[in-house]
């Protein structure tokens, strides 16, 4: 049996994150595996990797289907002109998926069986709205899943946090706040070049320039002008989604038959959609020793944890306190926090149930300003955390995040 041995962070890098509508977004034409092979590259040339020693890369990915599909982790890691001895396997945890792959990367040199794991992700949001387009669909959004759907009504995630917001008795004002706090953020962030270090220029195949900058972010987002914003999903809610009838407001009045959806959220109160990719680098200490790698952070622990799939992206706070349990720590422990923004009122819930002081929370700003590429988030928001803890010379941080399903992985991670 091997030894149980610590997983240290070496490094970690990620595309900017490009808008992602086809015929807008400065990444909608750069093929996803070129997008995640470009990230490959860099971590390689930057820390000199011999990728004969790599023991696996590990991708997320939302949607694997065409472009996206028959492994991308393993194309990728080919593609970036990796040693055939470098395997690589991809995996859908929705949302969380990125973040699941370091886990899961972090797992595997903890127990001692492995040494040397990049893991990260990509999603290309452009191209996945052809599929949405083709028919792709939620699970219980299937026509022959009928059982699940009798189970468990799963509503769309944008309904499921107006249902949230309503409730938790947060307002729509709340939300607005936070989501303008969040440009503001990001845009300092930004103009202080802290993102400068993880992001890595994309190139079309050609060589010329795709997108070295987030191109997504609106500083000028106020108040006022946000006011303005229709609810995305009040005209969805009671959209007919198949010949029987079937609308998300029955779905939802399966679990909830008394509620009244106060619709809140718009497209500037919620994550944008971007493309991208990421990776992170994790070793055992003796191979970063044979290295010569110094590590930027150690993995703390590591957990996931459910909750009410009906309502979907509540998993976060369940999580959060599952690692601290088995960390043995509390929130007071914790220096910076990242919560994905996937929604104004997951960070706000997240907040409020764990009574965090905001200022230690998303300090850089989050997915409504910058944008979420679904499964290479995680390793994004783990990689912006470690960078500010060492720029504020900080300790302890918690990464986390709401995925489909009723899910959220979670890690703790600590300077080395």
């Amino acid at each position: 049996m091997a030894e149980v041995q610590e997983a240290w962070i070496i490094d970690h890098a990620r595309t900017p994150r490009g808008i992602g509508k086809i015929g807008k977004g400065s990444l909608a034409d750069v093929h996803p595996q070129r997008m995640l092979s470009q990230v490959l590259s860099a971590l390689k040339d930057r820390n000199d990797i011999n990728t004969d020693e790599v023991d696996d890369v590990i991708a997320g990915c939302g949607s694997q289907v065409g472009k996206q599909g028959a492994c991308i982790a393993r194309m990728a890691a080919l593609d970036a002109g990796w040693s055939d001895l470098a395997t690589g396997f991809s995996l859908d945890r929705f949302c969380g998926s990125a973040l699941t792959s370091v886990n899961l990367a972090a797992m595997g040199i903890m127990s001692g069986m492995q040494n040397l794991v990049v893991a990260g992700g990509v999603e290309s949001m452009s191209y996945g709205s052809t599929l949405a387009q083709s028919g792709v669909s939620m699970p219980t959004m299937d026509r022959n899943n009928l059982h699940l759907r009798a189970i468990h009504p799963q509503p769309h995630q944008g309904i499921c946090a107006d249902l949230i917001a309503t409730l938790e008795g947060i307002t729509r004002d709340e939300t607005e706040d936070l989501a303008v706090e969040s440009q503001k953020r990001a845009d300092e962030a930004i103009k202080d070049g802290r993102f400068d270090r993880a992001l890595v220029p994309v190139y079309h195949d050609d060589g010329t320039l795709a997108l070295d900058h987030e191109e997504f972010p609106r500083p000028g987002t106020t108040k006022e002008g946000l006011a303005g914003l229709k609810p995305s999903f009040a005209a969805l809610y009671d959209y007919p989604l198949d010949e029987e009838g079937l609308t998300y407001k029955k779905l939802v009045e399966q679990a909830y038959p008394d509620v009244k959806i106060d619709h809140m959220h718009h497209a500037g109160n919620s994550s944008g959609v971007v493309d991208g990719a990421s990776g992170v680098i994790l070793a055992s200490p003796e191979y970063a020793k044979s290295q010569g790698w110094s590590p930027k952070a150690r993995i703390v622990t590591v957990a996931t944890s459910g909750d009410s799939p009906e309502l979907m992206l509540n998993a976060p706070v369940p999580a959060a306190r599952k690692a601290l349990k088995q960390a043995g720590m509390t929130t007071d422990d914790i220096d910076l926090w990242e919560i994905n923004e996937a929604f104004a009122v997951v960070a706000l819930r997240f907040m409020k149930h764990l009574e965090l002081d905001d200022a230690k929370v998303n300090v850089n700003g989050g997915a409504m300003a910058l944008g979420h590429p679904i499964g290479a988030t995680g390793a994004m928001l783990l990689g912006t955390l470690v960078d500010e803890m060492e720029r504020r010379d900080l300790n302890t941080g918690l990464v986390t995040m709401c995925t489909g399903g009723g899910m959220a992985p979670a890690v703790i991670v600590e300077r080395v």
